[in-house]
């Protein structure tokens, strides 16, 4: 590789440049994704889960074909399969105490899945394993000492003095967190090589259905299963071949909405509800949210139509309301949507999949790619989780 850079870019070949990372800035190196085996297709979810959890109520029915469509996915991967019903009957009994039986099928799935997750993001990375000095693993699907840290970081053989940090039950923000506390290790740890990783799945809040519990319908029609990992590491080596800057991050929380999305872990697994008032809120604040990280660019005339997008897609509500709050153009939106249509919504994990999408985009649209954008996820608090982002890769 050349070491030809002018003006804050690279060049990698007589046909291809990358821009150059600002010293000390934490960048993302390599990405990695995994999921369970058990496909759904959207279009045969009704009649599985209804059958699952032995419901023949016609007006539950119509609710989930009716939520099944208007979530707008359409595949997802789960853990919970055919054989795990037939081990465990007592998962579709209404009122079961069953947390026991949901964590020992959670606790071993979401590390097999980080497992995965890890090691293709570590060939792609191209670096030996044992060049890892952090890692950051991210889940809100697994309750257990030690955590899913330690038995992931024994399953790829890290170094016994790795130092871990776990981040759990944040929910849909927790991948934004994980790339903030990454890029904070990172950047006060010079020479540091921090494997981030994300694993989730639906085993704590799958339950028989009950018109009491109308959420527990958005949620059979909207999540989904999987994992994800990057490595984040600042000043970037000859080998490395980084394609995002993680240039700034901030986190606040809106006063008075902790009910608005409220997670309780009961004998029974963990219910949820979720306010109707969400997407509002989230609109309601989101402007000044996102002018507060444009801010940090250092370019006042930039608008947001100027930059890229990757928004975690909670659901096609908040994606919505977001663009017509923001008068965002359609196709800025592109690589949430894609992310939700082809996983659902995958908590902590999907950010990632929105991130390797946006990846894609920003290399086909080569010179005409924005070099500056943004980073979002939402959860409970109501917690907003912000990155501004600046991409390194350009044709």
């Amino acid at each position: 590789m050349s070491n030809s850079r002018m003006n804050g870019v690279e060049k990698l070949s007589s046909t291809s440049t990358r821009r150059v990372a600002n010293p000390g800035k934490a960048t993302v190196l390599a990405l990695g994704k995994a999921f369970p085996s058990q496909v759904v297709p959207q279009e045969n979810l009704v009649e599985g889960f209804l059958r699952d959890t032995k419901c023949d109520d016609a007006f539950i029915k119509e609710k989930l074909e009716h939520l099944c469509k208007t979530t707008t996915v359409k595949t997802r991967y789960t853990v919970l399969s055919r054989e795990i019903l037939d081990k465990y009957p007592e998962l579709t009994t209404e009122g079961s105490p069953t947390i026991k039986q949901r964590l020992e099928i959670a606790n071993e799935a979401v590390v097999e899945m980080a497992l995965e997750a890890s090691l293709g993001c570590i060939k792609e990375w191209g670096r030996p394993v044992e060049d890892i000095t952090h890692i950051v693993y991210v889940s809100s699907s697994e309750i257990r000492l030690p955590g899913g840290d330690l038995y992931l970081s024994a399953k790829l053989g890290l170094k016994n003095d790795v130092n871990r940090v776990m981040l759990y039950f944040l929910g849909c923000y927790g991948g934004v967190t994980g790339l903030r506390v990454a890029k904070d290790i990172a950047e006060n740890n010079p020479g540091s090589r921090v494997l981030l990783t994300t694993s989730e799945t639906t085993i704590l809040g799958f339950r028989p259905p009950n018109k009491a519990r109308p959420y527990d319908l958005v949620g059979a029609a909207l999540f989904g299963d999987g994992a994800a990992a990057v490595i984040i590491g600042a000043d970037p080596k000859e080998c490395e071949a980084p394609f995002m800057e993680l240039h700034y991050a901030v986190q606040q929380f809106l006063p008075g909405t902790q009910n608005v999305i409220d997670g309780r872990l009961t004998e029974e697994g963990i219910n949820f509800k979720l306010g109707r008032d969400l997407p509002q809120k989230i609109e309601e604040n989101i402007e000044e949210f996102c002018k507060k990280l444009m801010g940090k660019a250092g370019d006042e005339s930039m608008e947001f139509n100027d930059m890229f997008w990757a928004v975690h897609p909670g659901g096609p509500a908040i994606l919505n309301r977001l663009e017509t709050k923001l008068k965002l153009e359609r196709e800025k939106l592109e690589s949430s949507r894609r992310a939700l249509v082809d996983y659902g919504n995958v908590s902590s994990n999907t950010i990632l999949y929105v991130m390797e999408y946006m990846r894609d985009e920003l290399k086909k649209k080569g010179e005409a790619a924005q070099e500056w954008g943004l980073g979002l996820a939402f959860g409970p608090g109501i917690t907003f989780e912000g990155l501004l982002i600046r991409s390194l890769t350009s044709p």
